[in-house]
């Protein structure tokens, strides 16, 4: 994939994007603060026409620049958080994000409207939100929700090598991508649903094969990452180089927090077709599977709790298992209703 870094690159279809996010999906009112949090590695032209979206849509934007913290979840500095803890809305941008440190909870609960859109460039803005049908890829979400409310059992295999099971257990099951309506409200792009399974019951073999973010020197996988786990728990990590740079920052934090599975996502944006390192555009690769280590929020449902830092990890070509029928063969949905959605959105192979 080029990523051209020319002011001019899909300046249009970003516009087009910027507004979407302003009006569509936090929609913001006249007379509200916006505050648009970046760091030293974030694009520029994202933060931008962001801004402008923000002051054509009647609000008040104010942009907050800082340098790049080593790994996300860090506390920001004071005027970060002071900022982000008075807007009526937050968008945050910032490559090291600030999400599940005590700025963002402190925040949350000021009630501030928050979006985590960590690392997007104008590709990006285009991909997840300019060219993207919501209300239809909502309506997918939607059935892919109503499938594992029904079910208990579920199972993950990928040709890879994950062979991971659990039970639902009444857990809800969360639609991400929905308009931040709620003072509060944390919102994440469309094409992803999220929950966590009675963690005692999680148990077998979990393999990251498409990417990982954090840590920095990770994104695109070369080589998969194979972990065992037990009871929700990750209980070793093996592999080739990228393993090794994953375990050792996984331990260097000296936290057993960081090796509990904080959540379980289905990744189903037609607009992202393959990894490109962007951890939240990763997470949405049309029919992936992702997983979250860490940090575990307390909107996903269950014991919440809080680790040293947050990471996820994508599997490309799932099959899912629900009570033992299949909804998704090797990344392509087949259940029925699922097949019918993708049809009318034009997915391609469908």
């Amino acid at each position: 994939m080029s990523i051209e870094s020319r002011p001019e690159y899909l300046a249009y279809e970003a516009a087009v994007g910027a507004r979407k996010l302003v009006e569509q999906i936090m929609l913001v009112k006249p007379g509200e603060d916006v505050v648009l949090t970046a760091d030293t590695s974030t694009d520029a032209r994202v933060v931008e026409l962001t801004a402008q979206a923000v002051a054509a849509a009647g609000a008040t934007p104010t942009v907050v620049w800082y340098e790049t913290r080593p790994t996300s979840a860090m506390e920001p500095p004071g005027p970060v958080a002071g900022a982000i803890a008075r807007s009526d809305v937050w968008i945050e941008f910032a490559l090291a994000y600030i999400m599940h440190s005590d700025a963002f909870r402190a925040a949350m609960a000021s009630g501030t409207r928050y979006a985590n859109l960590t690392g997007m460039d104008v590709q990006m803005l285009v991909n997840t939100i300019a060219r993207v049908d919501f209300p239809g890829v909502m309506e997918l979400g939607r059935a892919l929700c109503g499938l594992l409310e029904k079910a208990d059992e579920v199972r993950i295999t990928t040709p890879a090598g994950t062979d991971l099971r659990a039970r639902n257990g009444g857990r809800p099951i969360n639609l991400r991508g929905k308009p931040a309506e709620k003072p509060g409200e944390t919102v994440m792009l469309a094409g992803q649903i999220s929950w966590n399974p009675l963690e005692e019951t999680q148990e077998g073999v979990l393999v990251f094969d498409g990417a990982v973010w954090p840590p920095a020197e990770l994104g695109l996988l070369r080589a998969p990452i194979r972990m065992e786990v037990a009871g929700g728990v990750v209980t070793s990590i093996d592999g080739d180089a990228d393993a090794t740079t994953f375990q050792r920052w996984m331990e260097s934090h000296d936290d057993p927090n960081m090796f509990r599975i904080a959540h379980w996502s289905l990744g189903f944006n037609p607009g992202v077709t393959q990894p490109t390192g962007r951890i939240v555009e990763d997470e949405r690769v049309f029919g992936c599977v992702e997983l979250g280590l860490g940090t575990k929020g307390a909107w996903i449902g269950g014991e919440p709790w809080v680790a040293a830092a947050h990471t996820d990890g994508s599997l490309l070509n799932p099959s899912i298992y629900l009570d033992g029928k299949a909804i998704e063969i090797d990344g392509r949905y087949v259940h029925p209703e699922l097949v019918e959605i993708c049809r009318n959105l034009g997915v391609a192979g469908y």
